[in-house]
Formats: C-alpha cells, structure tokens, sequence
C-alpha cells in the first residue's frame, strides 16, 4: 500500500506559505492607499472644513456679544498680532465714586465690558472675572424689622466666618451692623455659589459697596449727589399756622421748621394772628430728574403783629450751620426760647390774682399754663442743670432747671419724667425732660412753666430774654457774602411771585 503522508505534509506547507502571502499582500495595499493623497477625496474634505471654519466664526460673533471667552477663539490658522483694547466705562464725576479702565490683551476682539464701580445710575456693579458665562446674578433682599446680617447670611447660606471677616475687615465695614428697615441688600455670588460682592442700598443718595479682594474685603461708601434747585412760597394766616402753611404748598416738617428759626422772637401758641404772612425760601433736591425731598430752608420772614423778622441760614467755613438775622447777624436761637411745648392752648395766664379752680379761692398764678394732652413732650426752654425732680406740693411732678447764675425755670404737673432730666444732669435746649400730665392740684392735663430771674418770678410771656452775640468778626466778611446772595436771591423770588399775583387778579378783575 503506497504511503501518502510525505505528499499530504509538502501540500500543507504550501498551502501555509500561500495564506501568508496574501495577508502580507493585503496589509501593504492598505498601508499604501492610507499614506497616498487621495486628489478625487480632497475637494469633499476642503469644503466641510470651511463650512465648519464659517460656522464656528460666526458662534464667536454672536459669543462675543453675551460674554466675554476664557480664552481666544482662533477663527483662521493665520497668525493675528496681539492688540490692545482700553474699554471706557461711563464717565462719572462724582465724589466716592470710582470709575477704572479695563485693558484686554486677548487676540480677539471683544465687546465693551459694564463698569468695575457702581455707575451714576446707582445701578449695582458686575466685576470683569464674573461676566464669563453670565452665571452670576444679584440677589436682592429688603430689610425688615427684626433683621440682622447674621440672619441674612445665614439665610443665604453665606458663613458666619464670611460675616465675620468683612465686619472686621475696616471701620466703615464695621457699620454694615448698622442695618435699618427699608434699606435693602444685594449680593452677587461666585460660580462656586460663595460671596462675590454686596452692596447696602441706605438711601436713594447713599450706599456702601463691599468686594471680596485677594487680599479680604474692600469697602467702600458710594454718594450720589442730588441735584439742588431753589423754591419760594409765601401765604397769610387765615387760620392757623399749620393749615395756611400747608395751603402755601409746605410740608409739616417744613412749617415746624419755620416755627423753630422764629421761636425766639414769636410765641406760636399765643401771638399769631389772623393776617400775619409768612415768606419762605427753600432747597428742592432732585435725582434722575425727579423730586427726591424738600431741602432746608435758606431765608424767611415772618409777618407778626405788623413787625418783620428775617432769618438767613449761613454755614461757617467748620461746618457749623444756623440761622441769622441778616441786618445784625445774630444767631436767631437765643438763651431761651418761649414755650417748652409745641403749638398748646394758653389755659391760664401770669397774674397777680387769679381764682384756682381747686382750692376755690383767690391766688396769684406766678406762671403760664399750657393746656396739652397728656404725655405731650415738654422741652427745656434753655441749655441748665437739673436741680430738682420730684413731687412738689400742688405742683406734682415737677423739674426745675438752673441756667447759669441768674435763671430759673420751674416745669409742673408733668405725667412722667424723661431720662434726661435725672437731678444733677445737665440739658440742653429743645431737649425733652418729662411729659404733659394733671398731677397735683390740677383739673386736666396741661404744663404749668415758671421764669425766674434771681429767683423773682417774671411773666414767662413777656419777659426780655437775652439776645444771641453778634456773628464773629472773622467771619463777618463771608458771613455778608453768602447771606446778601441768598437775600437778593428771596427778593428776587418775592418779586417775581408779586407780579404773578397781580396778573391774576387783574386777569380776574
């Protein structure tokens, strides 16, 4: 039997050998066709290249115009030069406000950037390092009564180490405790949700800015100035002080006002008089165009019993500010004013012999009563010392104050003692030291006020109060300055409202 197995080996190594030869033939021709440029392909590749290059150049164009890019956006292999932009932000010239130039050294161009510091808006600002990806927000928050910055970052999920470091990082900083309500907070966050900046609204003119630093916390005050514009009305006494003063288109904070730069000279509760007239000239404060508040008044007069008084405001190079009378330049606030309590009823005047409605018998009434509701506030009528509080026979609770070596003045009937009139403390003029009551021999509420000079009683009314010093003579030559520009400012004013009224009443006649 022939032996086949030397035939059936050789044909398996050839077949072996043929295998290899084609895989080996196979990979080459791969390799080959993947390393060779392939011409008919190539136009297909260059085309979507610049379709993709277009589309991405027009996503930077719309990009740029919602944030700024960590990073330069290559928008061809062309190599473009490094340029330096210096973006402008909104020009403010005002004090405490701080305005900074931003410079960007990026290859692409980019859209102006907000400001680093509030505008003259008031508008909160955005830091150039939170624009990226406009991810960060202000959160407002309005303070209400009970209110505490602790509460509100705890709120707010701040640290009370963040508190903590801010609050001490500077004095001003330090006054951020000081929080009222109606004032209101805003805060802007970082992307990892933490504190970026805050910023405490305390007024429509004032606010503080906060900013977190490398190196801790910045704060900073921001005033925005109001823009100031001068007023002037006038009326005449028909009924009262307070009605007439309100018809003239003043506030009631403006007619107090008026009744304290002339409360040396005129007593308001007892001397005015129907046909009296009043003329005023005033600041106006405006912001963004539209009224904020009244401002002070500048000068006045006041028509009393046919007798003039005027009074122009003047502040001294220091800063101290006051009212004078323009043709001696003495300080309208005297030693003394006339009455401790605003706008009451004289119940009972000085007199020699007077019947008391309680002991129903005649008796001199050393002083003036002053009939009040109960708990009115009484104030000193001078700038002493408290040198009794207490019950005092028929007077009830009475202070008495001594003004210097020769003056007395002697408050009775009082409901209740203020803290400020502790015995042996001393006062200050307008300041409160107890309240309108009925104790002792009274049949209602009312003050009873004694004036004492060298402990003789004088009639509160008409007693000759000591008059103010004349201004400095250092300060005279600016003192006439500022004062005869605002006097020729009122009549100005008076004239310019006299023609108006004679125009309508000879319209109307």
């Amino acid at each position: 039997m022939r032996d086949y197995k030397p035939q059936f080996k050789k044909a398996g190594r050839q077949a072996y050998r043929k295998t290899v030869l084609f895989l080996f033939l196979a990979i080459s021709a791969t390799i080959i066709f993947l390393i060779l440029p392939q011409s008919e392909n190539q136009p297909v590749i260059d085309t979507q290249l610049q379709a993709d290059n277009q589309e991405q150049e027009n996503n930077n164009t719309v990009i740029s115009t919602l944030a700024l890019p960590d990073k330069p956006q290559a928008v061809s292999q062309t190599p473009v030069p490094e340029r330096k932009i210096t973006i402008k932000p909104v020009e403010i010239n005002q004090p405490g406000i701080h305005t900074s130039t931003i410079t960007n050294t990026n290859n692409a161009l980019t859209n102006e950037l907000p400001p680093v510091k509030p505008d003259n808006t008031g508008q909160s600002p955005i830091k150039p390092e939170a624009i990226a990806g406009m991810s960060p927000t202000w959160e407002s928050r309005a303070i209400k009564n009970g209110d505490s910055l602790a509460n509100i970052f705890k709120e707010w999920k701040l640290s009370p180490a963040t508190l903590h470091k801010i609050v001490n990082s500077s004095k001003l900083a330090a006054t951020l405790a000081n929080i009222h309500p109606g004032q209101t907070l805003k805060l802007l966050r970082d992307d990892d949700d933490g504190f970026l900046e805050m910023q405490v609204v305390r007024s429509p003119t004032e606010s503080l800015y906060i900013s977190k630093t490398n190196d801790g916390f910045e704060t900073e005050k921001i005033i925005r100035e109001v823009d100031i514009k001068t007023a002037f009305t006038q009326g005449t006494i028909l009924s009262s002080l307070f009605v007439d003063g309100q018809s003239a288109g003043l506030t009631d904070a403006q007619i107090m006002e008026l009744a304290g730069i002339f409360g040396w000279d005129i007593d308001f509760a007892l001397e005015i008089r129907k046909g009296d007239s009043f003329k005023v000239l005033y600041e106006e404060h405006f912001l963004d165009g539209k009224k904020l508040r009244n401002g002070p008044i500048l000068a006045a007069e006041f028509e009393n019993n046919k007798k003039t008084y005027k009074a122009v405001r003047y502040t001294t190079p220091k800063g101290l500010t006051s009212y004078y009378d323009p043709d001696d330049g003495r300080n309208k606030k005297r030693a003394f004013i006339r009455t401790p309590v605003k706008f009451a009823r004289i119940s009972s005047r000085f007199s020699g012999r007077r019947y008391h409605p309680v002991l129903k018998k005649w008796r001199s009434h050393r002083g003036v009563d002053y009939a009040a509701p109960t708990g009115t506030p009484v104030k000193a009528t001078g700038n002493g010392k408290v040198i009794f509080r207490g019950r005092k026979g028929g007077y009830g609770n009475t202070v008495i104050l001594q003004h210097g070596s020769k003056y007395k003045t002697l408050y009775a009937h009082l409901s209740k003692y203020s803290r400020a009139s502790k015995k042996g403390r001393t006062v200050k003029q307008g300041q409160v030291i107890g309240y309108v009551g009925k104790t002792g021999l009274a049949t209602g509420p009312h003050l009873h006020y004694e004036f004492r000079v060298h402990d003789v009683h004088r009639n509160p009314l008409t007693v000759k109060l000591p008059k103010a010093d004349p201004i400095n003579k250092k300060l005279r030559n600016d003192f006439n300055a500022k004062t005869k520009a605002l006097q020729a400012l009122f009549e100005k004013h008076a004239q310019t409202k006299a023609l108006a009224q004679t125009s309508n009443e000879n319209a109307d006649g």
